[in-house]
């Protein structure tokens, strides 16, 4: 327990009026990659969200093109 307590009272803290410029913070080449992975990743997902919503509304308006041409062949039939 002493030997715990003459390690902590040995350590120096940093005092507050250090010079901040000597202080860097950065998350490295790590935070990086992660960040330019999950931004990467965010831009595929959206560009195939794109292609699928836009093939859903093309099948939709083509199901109505259908269901009005058919709607009008029974109507010139009566």
């Amino acid at each position: 327990m002493k030997t715990l307590a003459l390690i902590l009272a040995a350590t120096p803290t940093p005092s507050p009026t250090e010079d901040p410029a000597n202080t860097f913070y950065s998350p490295g080449t790590i935070g990086f990659l992660l960040t330019f992975f999950v931004a990467g990743s965010a831009v595929l997902l959206i560009f195939d969200m794109v292609r699928r919503v836009r093939r859903v509304r093309y099948r939709a308006e083509i199901q109505e093109k259908l269901a009005a041409e058919e709607q009008a062949k029974e109507q010139a039939q009566d």
